[in-house]
């Protein structure tokens, strides 16, 4: 059993590593920007693709941290662990919020954007007035992917401190700092990383 719970435990940190999709969504977003605002068939279609199948890959990863994080607890502490241990309550609503946002994301905003690219077609030019309608849909895709990086750094720094704690203005400082780097990440394409 102890082979399984630290596979779990594996498991369950290399699949938080891999949902930071939501950082490579916004980078991929800002050098998009940088090409200006016309559409082109061949960019937006690439885009939008990598996007959208991006979507399907970070299910998968949140998937894998919910069912290796019930095998954890349940090889563990106990299931109930997440009554009294309030960094697993939060890391688990931060989990469930993750996964109704990529939903309405992957469900919602994208059909959206998909139904307005079908005009969009090689070879022609695109239609005068897609640009400003797909801008809505595509400005509120990058807030929440920007919410989501914000929310998975944080589950994050929580996820080290499940058992030994961080002094409060630690954990609270790091948090302060997540939310800066998720802010930058939106307006930037962090060329250096974390500078």
């Amino acid at each position: 059993m102890e082979h399984i719970y630290n596979i779990a435990k594996f498991l369950h940190v290399i699949s938080f590593v891999f949902m930071s999709i939501p950082l490579f969504n916004l980078i991929i977003v800002n050098e998009r920007a940088l090409m200006g605002p016309s559409l082109n068939y061949g960019t937006d279609r690439y885009f939008e693709n990598i996007i959208q199948r991006g979507a399907i890959r970070c299910f998968v990863f949140q998937w894998s941290v919910l069912i290796s994080g019930a095998i954890i607890l349940f090889l563990g502490p106990g299931l109930t662990a997440i009554l009294t241990n309030w960094i697993l309550m939060v890391k688990t609503l931060i989990l469930v919020l993750l996964m109704s946002l990529l939903s309405y994301v992957h469900f919602s905003i994208q059909p959206k954007i998909e139904n307005l690219l079908i005009s969009l077609s090689p070879g022609e030019p695109a239609p005068e007035e897609l640009s400003k309608k797909l801008a809505p849909f595509r400005l509120q895709r990058k807030k929440l992917a920007t919410v989501c990086l914000f929310f998975v750094i944080t589950a994050i720094i929580l996820g080290v401190q499940t058992y030994n704690r961080f002094h409060p203005y630690v954990s609270i400082s790091l948090i302060f700092l997540a939310a800066g780097f998720s802010l930058r990440a939106n307006k930037s394409l962090i060329r250096f990383g974390w500078f």
